[in-house]
């Protein structure tokens, strides 16, 4: 048995089944099927019940997932310790909404390469919230406060967002004015409370869960869109309604596991970030 067989035992538990575990370890669904057989093998257990909607474990497999959660936690702690005493060197992973890692990040970090071309760079772009805990990422720029237990944050900055649409849809009387609305994920989300009480009467011609997608449909001319400020500024056919309320903002956050904050390679980068934000503030 090796602790790579219980990472995927480990992954497998939480996607419910093999493929959606294998997306999250980014290997093919055989590698997973086969790192599993390998596990029971060496425990002579069988730990999944292989259903058609999905792997649920078995009740052995159970009473062991305390014992593997232990293991998981033990490594990522001599992980993180091995990256404390590195040299900045090294690969580090900063999770990230993807529109904040497209206009503001990537650009933003181009000075950073150039002063350490040593350290690798992986920007993973995230629309769900990565588990910095299990080793997802080393560091993560999150929308909103963070919530998740025995993580350290620090607000960086602030992300502004308006209501814009083409030069074409100022023109419609406001009864013929549409707007592009969020999917059912962000019925929650403030984002939708702030699009609900702009704009009143007018219907939705569409939603979407995507950014991108929703700036594309305001360019073709669906109707008007509330995106951040930093994705519109990208896109010049696009213009900020006159009424757009100059409040909707939110706070950034730069979010890592307290073991990590005297690891050089990533302090490096935290530092990058902290600065990156701050001039964009400016």
């Amino acid at each position: 048995m090796t602790w790579d067989d219980v990472r995927y035992f480990l992954a497998v538990a939480r996607a419910g089944s093999l493929s959606a575990a294998a997306r999250a370890m980014q290997v093919e669904h055989t590698t997973v099927a086969r790192r599993i057989e390998s596990l029971e093998r060496a425990l002579n257990l069988r730990l999944f019940d292989r259903l058609s909607k999905g792997w649920r474990l078995t009740a052995v497999a159970e009473d062991l997932m305390p014992l593997a959660l232990r293991l998981e936690e033990e490594a990522m702690a001599m992980q993180r310790a091995a990256m404390g005493v590195s040299h900045l060197a090294g690969r580090v992973t900063l999770s990230a909404p993807p529109i904040l890692l497209g206009s503001v990040i990537a650009p933003g970090l181009a000075g950073f390469r150039r002063q350490y071309p040593a350290i690798q760079l992986q920007l993973s772009a995230d629309t769900q919230i990565a588990p910095l805990a299990q080793g997802v990422a080393d560091l993560a720029i999150r929308v909103g406060q963070p919530t998740e237990p025995g993580l350290v944050s620090r607000r960086v900055g602030r992300i502004g967002y308006g209501m814009y649409a083409t030069g074409a849809y100022f023109t419609k009387p406001i009864q013929e004015q549409q707007v592009i609305g969020w999917g059912e994920s962000f019925a929650q989300s403030i984002l939708v409370q702030w699009l609900d009480a702009w704009r009143g009467e007018r219907g939705i011609a569409m939603q979407s869960n995507d950014l991108w997608v929703m700036a594309q449909a305001a360019l073709a001319g669906w109707g008007a869109v509330l995106l951040p400020h930093c994705l519109a500024e990208t896109m010049p056919a696009l213009t900020r309604c006159p009424e757009s309320p100059a409040d909707w903002v939110r706070d950034v956050y730069l979010v890592m596991h307290p073991d990590l904050k005297r690891a050089p390679r990533v302090r490096a980068l935290a530092d990058a970030l902290i600065t990156l934000f701050a001039d964009e503030a400016s």
